[in-house]
């Protein structure tokens, strides 16, 4: 026994020996989880005085458990319980017990840790998942996670504020079958696999009632422990009003407002794009400038409300003539341009001629209902290997047009024929 109570004295956890629900003995640790002043003050106690009410019951029953003949030598499984230390102060305590002999008496032996810290921690750990789930279902973000072959496998709730759908509906499915354009999932895969990672990467996606919404993907590649590609994680947005805005930004800042075609600026960026492609590639390209003739006597005469319906009036009939690749612009004041890539200088006449007749058959009226017609003068200008810049063209147009309107206006006029 001499050599058992060493033993018991010297362990870290507490211990304490109970007989019939009194303390027969503690170790030093059990003295310090107590709080006993001394070992005398804590001996011949009763447990009960140290357990929390709301455990006595639980206490009491575990204690005859072990107890049971069945049982003996066989040490419960251990069990939080809250106790109250000599000082008063409120402990949780981790304790498991076993049926042993005391002294030739049956008897209890408790051996117990002090969990407070530990359970305070696993408090601040919960409260903490509770913030994050809290902070997660609220996301306006869409957290999402596929495998190698783009089948999502988790996808968080901020999908039914995006997409209109519940989390499991996505689940399972591909990543791709909610993009309406699938060039814009091979971007991003292909992006992905190349940098591992993308931020505000752009595409767009489908929501449950067939309306398409721009979205902006932040995630990164995963990888299985052989480095081997396994997945996507990470967050996608919608965005739809910020594109919104940026394309009315893109369309105010490239479009005429009196006509709605492009502007100065927007026409001659076009010009200079189609001017480096065929300067690369040989491809035939025309230039038109057009005139709207005596637009000065039509805001003399009916005034300058009257003119702007007339110019808006002559945009649509230019624009009326003209294919889906060319592009129609105004210059300023009555001056417009009309570009016609992949166009020979005698498609470019044809061209030409049809909106010429075109200007002619407008039939405009003002407000008082006087009736009147408009027509235009056209220049025309074809690339040359030799230009030096799209500069060369637009001058061979403008002296073009110089010499429509020279020659009686309401007629077309190019500098590279003979023809007048």
């Amino acid at each position: 026994m001499f050599h058992d109570l060493r033993l018991l004295q010297t362990l870290p956890a507490a211990v304490l020996v109970t007989q019939e629900g009194t303390i027969r003995f503690a170790n030093a640790a059990g003295q310090e989880l107590l709080e006993a002043p001394s070992l005398d003050r804590l001996i011949g106690r009763l447990t009960a005085d140290f357990v929390h009410p709301m455990d006595q019951v639980r206490s009491s029953h575990r204690i005859q458990q072990v107890a049971v003949p069945e049982q003996a030598g066989r040490p419960n499984k251990s069990s939080e319980f809250r106790i109250r230390t000599a000082l008063g102060n409120l402990r949780m305590v981790l304790i498991s017990s076993v049926a042993i002999e005391w002294q030739g008496a049956p008897a209890v032996l408790m051996c117990g840790m002090d969990m407070t810290h530990q359970s305070e921690i696993e408090a601040q750990l919960r409260e903490s998942e509770q913030n994050f789930r809290r902070l997660f279902d609220n996301l306006q973000d869409v957290y999402y996670r596929t495998n190698a072959q783009g089948v999502v496998q988790h996808v968080g709730p901020g999908v039914r504020r995006v997409l209109g759908y519940e989390p499991h509906e996505i689940e399972g499915h591909t990543a791709e079958s909610y993009y309406p354009q699938s060039s814009d999932r091979d971007a991003f895969k292909a992006t992905i696999l190349e940098k591992g990672e993308v931020s505000d990467f752009p595409g767009q996606m489908v929501r449950r009632d067939g309306q398409v919404i721009d979205i902006s993907i932040s995630s990164h590649a995963l990888y299985d422990h052989a480095g081997h590609f396994a997945g996507v994680e990470g967050i996608y947005r919608d965005v739809t009003q910020r594109k919104n805005l940026e394309r009315e930004l893109q369309r105010l800042a490239t479009t005429d407002m009196l006509t709605g075609i492009a502007n100065r600026r927007a026409f001659l960026e076009c010009a200079e794009s189609a001017y480096a492609h065929s300067r690369t590639s040989g491809e035939p390209l025309t230039l038109l400038m057009l005139d709207l003739d005596h637009f000065k006597t039509i805001n003399d005469r009916f005034g300058h409300l009257e003119g702007d319906r007339a110019l808006v009036a002559f945009a649509q009939a230019v624009k009326s003539q003209l294919r889906a690749s060319d592009a129609v612009g105004r210059l300023g004041g009555e001056e417009f341009g009309v570009l016609l890539p992949l166009t020979t200088l005698a498609e470019g006449m044809e061209a030409a001629t049809r909106i010429l007749d075109s200007v002619r058959a407008l039939q405009l009226a003002d407000d008082a209902g006087h009736t009147y017609s408009i027509t235009t003068s056209l220049g025309l200008g074809a690339f040359r290997q030799s230009d030096r810049s799209l500069r060369d063209m637009l001058d061979r147009a403008d002296q073009a047009l110089y010499l429509a309107k020279h020659r009686g206006r309401n007629q077309i006029a190019s500098l590279e024929t003979a023809d007048s």
